[in-house]
């Protein structure tokens, strides 16, 4: 059998989403040598927030794993984003709608916000698109869907038809699924009591939203938790606490499932042809 031409790429991948399952992605793109720009919406509201590169929105940089994030602006994309991929750091350009995507003539477009419903992607945006978790069919609205549900098919490949549909139930972590998620019990500011990494006892107070008070649902690490005075209405997901004490250090790290939907894309881009530019796949080589 003949084998197929490799295409070598300078062009930028693009991701829309900074999340930490995103950023997963992100960070394992970057450090297989592709040059990735991020879209992010103008206020995230990522939980796990010390594995986030949307976070850059507000801080103007992040640094997951030993990466650092840069958030950009709009005046002369292109020239910021190869500035950043010089210093090794990935851009963020906040564009809450993908309103830049067609005029940056990326090789390939990742839609990793996992809203779970397509928010205005199409396979003629570029050559190559992916969508992550439900909200999309293969073939029809982007050319591969990854899985993004825990079990047996976490990070396949599904060449047509959709991931499977949200269950609205949380993974399990040691047992535990619904318990572990804590969702705002009214309408207004987060104001933090605890931080991500504290350990909290169950129906503790580790943060108030107006006059209300959040409570610990188990006891357990906070691994994630919405960003201080952030405007949350009720039900809206604002913590996440791991029942696995000494599992503390895992708040700082990117996830398993986050590495698995990461390796799914990876290999679409590699199964496509689409490999990282000649220069940094050599540079690459010996890590």
């Amino acid at each position: 059998m003949k084998m197929k031409t490799a295409a070598f790429t300078d062009k930028m991948i693009l991701v829309r989403g900074g999340g930490d399952l995103a950023t997963g992605v992100v960070h394992k793109l970057h450090q297989s040598g592709y040059q990735v720009l991020i879209l992010e919406c103008d206020r995230p509201s990522a939980i796990r927030r010390h594995v986030a590169f949307c976070e850059a929105v507000y801080d103007g940089t992040a640094e997951v794993e030993g990466v650092v994030c840069r958030r950009i602006t709009e005046n002369d994309i292109r020239t910021q984003c190869r500035k950043c991929w010089a210093q090794g750091e990935i851009p963020l350009l906040t564009d809450t709608h993908g309103k830049h995507i067609r005029e940056l003539e990326p090789e390939a477009v990742i839609d990793a916000i996992l809203a779970k419903k397509n928010l205005g992607i199409s396979r003629d945006v570029a050559p190559l698109t992916v969508g992550l978790g439900p909200g999309f069919t293969a073939g029809e609205d982007v050319d591969y869907v990854i899985e993004t549900m825990r079990g047996h098919n976490l990070g396949r490949i599904i060449k047509k038809g959709s991931a499977l549909p949200n269950t609205g139930v949380p993974g399990l972590i040691a047992g535990i699924g619904k318990e572990r998620v804590i969702h705002s019990p009214a309408a207004g500011n987060m104001k933090n009591i605890c931080q991500i990494a504290d350990l909290v006892e169950k129906d503790q107070v580790i943060a108030m939203v107006g006059d209300t008070p959040v409570k610990a649902t188990i006891s357990g690490v906070i691994r994630g938790l919405i960003r201080d005075g952030y405007p949350v209405f009720e039900g809206m997901k604002i913590a996440d606490i791991d029942p696995r004490a000494e599992q503390k250090k895992n708040c700082f790290t990117i996830s398993d499932k986050a590495r698995c939907i990461a390796g799914g894309v990876l290999e679409v881009l590699l199964s496509c042809r689409v490999l990282p530019g000649t220069e940094k796949a050599v540079r690459n080589k010996n890590l």
